[in-house]
């Protein structure tokens, strides 16, 4: 648990500091990575907050040592509170009545799976068969970079009304998605026999080479999109469907049971039914971008 909080605060603390240092940054694109890294590289604030979400990660291998990974993600989603006052307060971004709805929806449907569990009953499972893992991960590692190339297509037309950043936060949440079953994966590892062993076993797993490409693709499509979407509206999105798509997937990847329990089960199931219908749901323009300032007048040539 205490490993949990801790990865839930480098998590936000890391984004609003990305955020605000990309906020002061020349306009970055994925079609120039290289660009981009020496941009952001060249940002002392920007680096911190790349290694808080690094130590981040690293919190979260002990976390899959010990819990159950649908409990994990029930206990992650929390950082979404912190995440929305930091936003607030360092960022100076506001969330619409709409928005905040969603948010507390999506909270609360992550409590419903987060009671659904019994520490009785669950099991930590350490280990997956490496082609059920490929056969989850590389099709949700291409459609998340279709999603996310597709919108970045409509995001350049000049007459489109500016994103809310939904279908980034879904882009980059499948990415992230496959990076956390690769550390729940890696994290099977860390109790091997000898040191030796256990990097032989793990470059011969395919964990390694996800977190790999995940990392490289998911730098540059993350920043790209926390430039141009507000982070308290983007981030929840992507953190909701890494933490759906590791407690759905890795659950059954990983060979954790479902609850036997009706009661248990229904509340799992309603819970995930209800933050997939708040994300179909969400906005996807950003009406605050369009409205002028309240008290505002129009400006008419003599």
């Amino acid at each position: 648990m205490a490993a949990a909080l801790l990865a839930n605060t480098l998590y936000s603390i890391g984004f609003v500091l990305e955020k605000r240092a990309l906020g002061s940054l020349p306009e970055v694109s994925i079609r120039q990575p290289a660009r981009l890294l020496r941009l952001v590289l060249g940002s002392p604030l920007w680096i911190g907050g790349s290694l808080a979400l690094f130590a981040g990660f690293g919190a979260q291998l002990i976390v899959y040592r010990t819990l159950p990974i649908a409990a994990a993600q029930g206990i992650f989603v929390s950082g979404l509170v912190l995440l929305v006052l930091l936003s607030a307060r360092l960022l100076g971004e506001e969330t619409t009545g709409r928005e905040r709805y969603a948010l507390g929806a999506i909270l609360a449907a992550l409590l419903m799976v987060v009671l659904s569990l019994d520490e009785r009953a669950d099991t930590v499972s350490q280990a997956a068969p490496y082609p059920l893992i490929l056969l989850v991960c590389v099709p949700s590692l291409a459609a998340g970079v279709w999603l996310y190339g597709s919108a970045e297509r409509r995001a350049r037309h000049r007459h489109r009304m500016p994103t809310t950043g939904v279908e980034y936060g879904v882009a980059v949440g499948l990415l992230y998605g496959v990076s956390s079953l690769a550390i729940k994966g890696v994290s099977s590892y860390l109790t091997s026999s000898g040191l030796g062993g256990a990097v032989i076993g793990l470059l011969r797993s395919p964990y390694p080479y996800l977190l790999l490409f995940t990392g490289a693709f998911g730098l540059v499509m993350s920043q790209a999109a926390l430039q141009r979407c507000r982070a308290s509206l983007i981030v929840p999105v992507c953190t909701t469907v890494t933490c759906l798509f590791t407690a759905v997937l890795g659950t059954l990847s990983f060979g954790e049971a479902l609850p036997h329990d009706p009661l248990r089960l229904a509340l799992r199931l309603a819970g995930t039914a209800l933050a997939v219908s708040v994300l179909l749901s969400m906005p996807r323009h950003d009406q605050s971008a369009t409205q002028p300032p309240i008290g505002a007048k129009e400006l008419t040539p003599p």
